[in-house]
């Protein structure tokens, strides 16, 4: 049975105030809904968030890790380093990483690697850009993705990747997804996985939407069969937005 999965990509926002602040709204809120629920706070305020929530069903996850154990690498953090701190999943991929950093599959792939070696769990993000959409090229650049990242990987190993398709070109675009483009674009996804893996291990993966989820939208794309959960950017910076997506389920 797959898992429903809602988690928020604080990305660079909230200092260790407004955290505190955010995270005490977020333990008021009453969840309907039998969801995992995730938030991703700025590495500073990892440890006081994981400390905050330890009694909370609330996971707190990274929003970014490098692929060494340690070394010469300034500015960047370890799956130990993580771990130390109680965090047990990160996100990898992420679209602002491969636009604003230069994150390529390659990279990635020795990003996950690290993560399953350290016990972490994954969550995989990738997603076609908005020329790759126009041009009917977005089943190409998203199996492109996940095979460069991922296939290396046996089937075993899956069970600790979740899968988030971002759709980068329905992300502060003025252009708009669907609920039914969502639900093409996961199914594809799956589809891929039963060809490479097969359809027992491509059903049990979880694949988030990333596209602009809003309380407004999140029921219907949370409706359609593939889509299991979303990651969750801007409206998880207000606790009763995020948990209005939460118990959307």
């Amino acid at each position: 049975m797959r898992k429903n999965i809602v988690a928020g990509n604080w990305k660079m926002n909230k200092d260790m105030a407004q955290t505190d602040l955010l995270i005490a709204d977020l333990k008021n809120q009453e969840q309907t809904s039998n969801a995992e629920v995730m938030i991703a706070p700025t590495f500073t305020n990892l440890h006081q968030s994981f400390n905050a929530l330890e009694d909370s069903k609330i996971e707190v996850i990274a929003q970014n890790m490098h692929f060494a154990e340690s070394g010469a690498y300034t500015g960047e953090i370890s799956a130990s380093m993580l771990k130390g701190v109680g965090v047990k999943t990160v996100i990898l991929g992420h679209s602002e990483r491969r636009a604003y950093f230069n994150e390529t599959d390659e990279l990635l792939a020795k990003k996950v690697d690290a993560a399953l070696a350290n016990d972490m769990r994954v969550i995989f993000c990738f997603g076609e850009e908005l020329a790759d959409r126009k041009s009917d090229n977005h089943e190409a650049v998203v199996k492109n993705q996940i095979t460069n990242a991922l296939f290396h990987l046996e089937a075993p190993a899956l069970k600790n990747i979740v899968l988030a398709y971002e759709p980068v070109w329905a992300i502060g675009t003025g252009e708009t997804a669907s609920p039914e483009q969502a639900q093409e674009m996961h199914q594809y996804i799956r589809e891929t996985l039963v060809n490479r893996y097969d359809e027992a291990t491509a059903n049990s993966i979880s694949i988030l939407y990333g596209g602009s989820v809003k309380p407004a939208n999140a029921k219907e794309i949370f409706s359609k069969p593939d889509v299991d959960g979303g990651l969750i950017g801007g409206a998880a910076l207000k606790a009763e937005d995020f948990y209005a997506i939460v118990n959307a389920f």
